[in-house]
């Protein structure tokens, strides 16, 4: 990255679209200069269910932030969700042409490209490379090998793959609203900066992102990362199970999930009365107690887990988890889901604890992260977004001028 850059993040959720736009400042770090969102019903279960919806959301946070920073915008990254990923690791050794003259930008670059000549399973497209591992001829292992003396360097890296027809369908969309795609990003590996702490990071761990409508699963060996998934249950899971068996409207069944948001009901102090407003058995109000609406959440959110749990298990990666790490406005409100995760995973689980993370409005946390983890991508020569200052320039125009110069394309 470059100072000045300005990076443009789009996370497409269940229930809304947000967009971030930030600079990268003298210090090398990210300013927010906007944060819009839309809500969305374009999505359901992680898939995308409405063309239009989604294009129309993802059009007003656009006009939204330009608007508000005077800038015309042509193109942005966009988050994955894990279900439509596959990772494959891989490894090669690259000779350095002249080991006296020092590793080269050039060299490392050079053995990126040649890291990703996998064979591609039909229906995949690659749509990143994340190296995760640079190795010098000695057995040094280092982060950054430009400089260093050495005859080969080893780079062992992972191959994102995403499913052709996704991919198809989100640049279809992206068209249709007036912007090109920069890359794609799984979800867990954008938020994995902002939702570890510093010893985290180096950790074995298991990130549960659980949003509205979906739950997504990122697996991380240190730096390395091994898997990802999506399961088709979130916060609006438990929402609606509450509207349903309570006979209570969307919006009390909300209110009160949040107000009483409890995952184990043998944490309840007192059993307190609730009032239903919305009640449509008779049209008149209603009384329960708390502990039958802590029921309700505490099955859905058992559920959550228990389907995690499942598919780890499945996978056969679960021995190799230290710890599960929860973020997410799905869960957010929910007291006690890390001793719930933790009594049906076996797996000692918190809720994030990120520095960082506090200081992002929870709605932009996905967009934001995704902004930092493209400003933090080694060997790349530009990640700034096609934007431009005169508004009425020609989209075409810049596109050509600004081509993404991505170690990748």
């Amino acid at each position: 990255m470059a100072i000045g850059d300005i990076i443009v993040g789009i996370d497409i959720g269940t229930s809304k679209v947000c967009t971030v736009l930030g600079e990268v400042n003298n210090f090398g770090q990210i300013e927010i200069m906007c944060s819009t969102s839309c809500k969305c019903s374009g999505v359901k279960k992680g898939k995308i269910i409405d063309e239009d919806e989604v294009t129309l959301s993802i059009e007003k946070t656009i006009e939204e932030a330009e608007e508000e920073t005077n800038l015309k915008i042509n193109s942005a990254y966009v988050t994955v969700p894990g279900k439509y990923i596959t990772i494959v690791q891989n490894s090669i050794v690259k000779d350095i042409k002249d080991k006296y003259a020092g590793i080269s930008i050039r060299d490392v670059q050079a053995a990126i490209m040649q890291v990703k000549d996998i064979e591609v399973p039909d229906g995949k497209t690659i749509i990143d490379i994340v190296p995760d591992e640079i190795i010098l001829d000695n057995g040094k292992v280092v982060s950054d090998p430009v400089g260093n003396l050495s005859s080969t360097i080893t780079i062992n890296a992972q191959i994102i793959l995403a499913d052709k027809d996704y991919v198809r369908q989100l640049m279809s969309i992206f068209k249709r609203a007036g912007l090109e795609i920069d890359a794609m990003v799984p979800v867990t590996l954008a938020e994995r900066n902002l939702v570890l702490d510093k010893n985290e990071m180096n950790d074995n761990i298991m990130l549960l992102d659980i949003g509205a409508g979906n739950t997504d699963i990122g697996v991380f060996e240190g730096s390395k990362f091994i898997y990802t998934n999506t399961i088709p249950v979130g916060g609006d899971s438990i929402t609606n199970d509450i509207a349903i068996v309570l006979n209570i409207s969307e919006e009390e069944a909300d209110k009160l999930k949040k107000q009483y948001g409890l995952a184990l009901k043998s944490f309840i102090d007192n059993d307190n009365d609730i009032i239903l407003n919305t009640c449509k058995d008779d049209g008149k109000s209603r009384i329960i107690k708390s502990s039958e609406l802590i029921e309700i959440i505490e099955a859905r959110i058992e559920e959550i887990f228990s389907i995690v749990n499942k598919d780890i298990t499945n996978q056969g990666i679960k021995p190799r988890i230290n710890n599960v790490i929860l973020t997410g406005q799905g869960i957010s409100n929910i007291n006690k889901s890390d001793v719930a995760g933790k009594i049906i995973l076996n797996i000692p689980v918190k809720i994030s604890t990120g520095r960082l993370i506090s200081t992002v409005k929870p709605q932009f946390r996905t967009s934001y992260a995704l902004v930092r983890y493209i400003a933090s991508r080694p060997f790349t020569k530009t990640v700034s977004s096609n934007v431009d200052n005169e508004t009425n320039e020609s989209m075409l125009k810049n596109i050509l001028a600004r081509i993404k110069e991505f170690f990748y394309s």
